[in-house]
């Protein structure tokens, strides 16, 4: 009953209510983007949703556009600044994705919105995970976050599917806060020992060989 009929109503009331009362903190936050890393001040990437349909997902810029001396990028690890792991790892830069939700194209609570180069990799039970539209928090983010094996990770997201009720959305949303108040669990892309998902299923492909 709560995932036909309200789950998704009360995605759209609570984002909306966020936007407005955070609104002078995005503002502020975005005003800081812009000084200290330039524009754009919005990050934009196409993420797989609900049924794999692909949305932009909105998060706050947080590293420079640094390039090596052949115009590539350079790592993230370099081009994330101090004040790019502040946003990080106070999940500031997660605020742009309450227009997401309120859209449609996310949920409060659900598996997070992985990349879509991620989508050939899945296996078979692993794509259930697009059964329900991604979150801005789930059951991953208050068990690990992104510390945790991706195993471990699609279990969590599978189990949350298969058992959505209000109650439990309630205590994610006050576990994810008490994380982010706490700033546990936060790696930097690049410098974590958990490998990029389609780097790990392809060398277990291989081992399989």
């Amino acid at each position: 009953m709560y995932r036909r009929y309200f789950k998704r109503p009360m995605d759209f009331i609570l984002s909306l209510i966020a936007i407005i009362v955070l609104s002078p903190v995005m503002l502020i936050v975005a005003v800081l983007v812009r000084t200290k890393l330039g524009s754009p001040v919005i990050f934009k990437q196409k993420r797989p949703g609900l049924n794999e349909k692909i949305f932009t997902m909105y998060k706050f810029r947080t590293m420079t556009d640094e390039r090596d001396e052949n115009g590539e990028l350079l790592p993230d690890s370099m081009r994330l600044t101090k004040f790019g792991r502040l946003l990080r790892s106070t999940s500031l830069d997660e605020l742009p994705e309450l227009f997401n939700i309120m859209k449609g194209n996310m949920s409060i609570v659900g598996p997070r919105p992985l990349a879509i180069q991620y989508l050939p990799y899945y296996n078979d039970m692993e794509k259930h995970r697009h059964n329900v539209r991604p979150g801005l928090t789930g059951m991953a983010q208050i068990n690990g976050r992104n510390t945790s094996m991706w195993e471990k990770r699609f279990e969590l997201d599978l189990n949350y599917i298969e058992a959505i009720t209000f109650i439990g959305d309630i205590k994610i949303i006050i576990k994810t806060f008490l994380k982010v108040l706490r700033r546990e669990d936060v790696t930097v892309r690049g410098t974590s020992v958990i490998e990029d998902f389609h780097t790990y299923r392809m060398k277990q492909i291989k081992e399989a060989e």
